[in-house]
This record gives C-alpha cells, sequence and structure tokens, in this order.
C-alpha cells in the first residue's frame, strides 16, 4: 500500500521538510497547522503540487485530528512550542498547550491504529547531564527553572505514547531531536539570529561566555531519519536521539558566520539573566550518543559545515531584498 503521510505542525521549519521529504519519497502528504507558529510561505513550494494537501487546525482539535487522520498511514507529531524565549515568558501555557496535543494525536493514531513518530527534544536531559547523551540517561531538570516546562511537556509526552506501547502495543517512535538548522528557520534560534546580525552589520549577540557548546544537524539529514526511523520496525517502541555529535561553541559558531559572509567579528555578550530571567540554566555542553540511531538506520546526520551558513546567508538576503 503506498503511503499517505500525516504531519502536524507541518508549515514549520521541520515539518515543512519532512513533508517534502515524504513527497520525495513519493507519499502523500498531509500537513496539519494553525499558523501559530509554522508560516503558510514554508509551504509554498508545494501547495498545488499534487499528492499534497495543507489543513489549518489546530492538532488539539480532536475532531479535526481524526477527520484528517482518516486515510493516512502512518503521523508524525511536530505541533509544538518553539524558542527559548516563548517558553520562559509562557510556561504555564507551553505545558498545557503541548500535552492537549500529543494527548489528542495519541489517541487518535491509536484508536485508528496508526503508526506514530513523535518529535521530543535534548531538552528532556535537562542542564546537569554530562555528554555524551544516551537515552537511557537519567533525566534530571530545575523545576522552578522556566525553560523546564517545555522539557517537562516532552518528557511527559514520550511517557504517555510509551504507555500506550506498552498497554496497547501501539506502535510508536519518539525521535529526540537535537540542534536542528537549515532554511526556513526562524523564532530566535542562534544560527539565524546570527545570520541575520551580520547581514544587517549588527554586533552578534552571545548569550552568556559562548564557551557552551553545541552539536547542529541540518533539517534536510534529520527529517531523512526521522523517516527512516518511522519506517524500522525495530525502532517501534523506543527512544532515538537524532542528530550530529560534532560539537561546535557558540563562539566558534560566531566566527565561522562572520568568516563566511566576509565581516569583521563583531560580539555583543549578554548574560543569561539580562535575555531570559535570573533562574536560567544554561546547558555547558549537549552532545548525542548516535549509536542507537545508527544500529537502527545505519547513518547518522554530518556535522557542522559551513556550506549551512552560506546556505542561510543566501536565503535571508533574499528575504531582506524582497
Amino acid at each position: 500500500m503506498s503511503e499517505r503521510v500525516l504531519v502536524t505542525g507541518g508549515a514549520g521549519f521541520i515539518g515543512s521538510h519532512l513533508c517534502e521529504e515524504w513527497l520525495r519519497r513519493g507519499a502523500a502528504v498531509v500537513a496539519l497547522d494553525d499558523l501559530s507558529r509554522g508560516r503558510a510561505e514554508n509551504l509554498r513550494g508545494m501547495l498545488g503540487q499534487r499528492g499534497f494537501e495543507f489543513v489549518r487546525g489546530s492538532a488539539s482539535d480532536a475532531a479535526l485530528v481524526e477527520q484528517v487522520a482518516s486515510g493516512v498511514t502512518r503521523v508524525f507529531h511536530l505541533a509544538a512550542s518553539v524558542g527559548v524565549r516563548g517558553v520562559c515568558e509562557r510556561p504555564h501555557d507551553v505545558i498545557a498547550a503541548d500535552l492537549a496535543a500529543t494527548r489528542v494525536v495519541g489517541d487518535v493514531a491509536l484508536r485508528l491504529s496508526l503508526p506514530l513518530c513523535f518529535t521530543s527534544s535534548s531538552e528532556v536531559y535537562g542542564p546537569l547531564a554530562e555528554p555524551p547523551l544516551a537515552e537511557d540517561h537519567g533525566v534530571v531538570f530545575a523545576n522552578d527553572s522556566p525553560r523546564a516546562a517545555y522539557a517537562a511537556s516532552k518528557l511527559a509526552g514520550e511517557a504517555l505514547l510509551v504507555a500506550a506501547h506498552r498497554q496497547h502495543e501501539h506502535a510508536i517512535v519518539i525521535a529526540r531531536l537535537f540542534n536542528v538548522v537549515g532554511p526556513r528557520q526562524r523564532g530566535g534560534h542562534v544560527l539565524p539570529e546570527f545570520v541575520r546580525a551580520v547581514l544587517e552589520r549588527r554586533a552578534l549577540v552571545v548569550h552568556g561566555s559562548g564557551a557552551q557548546t553545541r552539536c547542529f544537524a541540518h533539517v534536510r539529514d534529520v527529517v531523512r531519519a526521522l523517516a527512516d526511523l518511522a519506517t524500522e520496525p525495530r525502532a517501534i517502541g523506543r527512544v532515538v536521539n537524532v542528530g550530529s555529535a560534532r560539537e561546535l561553541s557558540i563562539l566558534e559558531l560566531a566566527g565561522r558566520v562572520s568568516a563566511c559572509a566576509g565581516a569583521a567579528e563583531r560580539l555583543e555578550f549578554r548574560s543569561h539573566a539580562q535575555v531570559y530571567s535570573a533562574r536560567f540554566t544554561e546547558t555547558r555542553r549537549r552532545v548525542p550518543d548516535l549509536a542507537r540511531l545508527e544500529q537502527l538506520i545505519g547513518w547518522v546526520p554530518a556535522g557542522f559545515s559551513d556550506e549551512w551558513v552560506t546556505e542561510l546567508l543566501d536565503e535571508h538576503s533574499v528575504h531582506r531584498g524582497s
């Protein structure tokens, strides 16, 4: 039977790329998004394309989710809050909304016996865990930190879906995404913020010392990995890290962006308390253990490349000129 895939959050950064990946694979795709965080322009290249359908609506709307899920062969649940600032400012709203959507999508997928892939986050490991971070690593985060709201909502979603698998044998896969970058990313994330700043000839704002490290993976690699995982029978019922393992400090990232733009490096340092709140807890290093991912799909996403910066510089230049 040919695939027909439902992607919640399908107009978002990762969701829109995932829709494209499935279209490349010859599947029909239904993208569900209320456009509160996703953007219609992310779907511009797919609208009108054979096999693609966009439905505007919320993943928390049970009747709508059941309607759009009827006739699909699998579900990817990506609809969620994004951006550290928004999470810090509205922690209660984040937990309530994200859990409600995961409950609705999970229940509909279970009722219709549809395989479900849920995108969780490396945030669930908390700020204190020592890398490399394996999927069975203990999870500890400070409950009084506003940032913990996002981690808590993702971890609760994981627990709900794993319970459905154990109790009802629901075919679920949980992908813990690390730092994903690429075209269409907005919302205050570090790489697009640096790119925008350098194009506007402003100083690149570094939070904290800039010595904190992240492992960036390109969105095209990430969505390919998601599609491969979702169709791998051995991944059913498992939590799997998805990302790259090549560490890069934020200071190094700033230097790479400046160099790719041919600009002198200008940095402005701000404390986390200035940017977020006094209770913000920074993660010093975030590096995934990718052994499980490689064992399941036979490959892992590549590490950071200057070509990605050039790609974003070109994209943002076009948007600024339009």
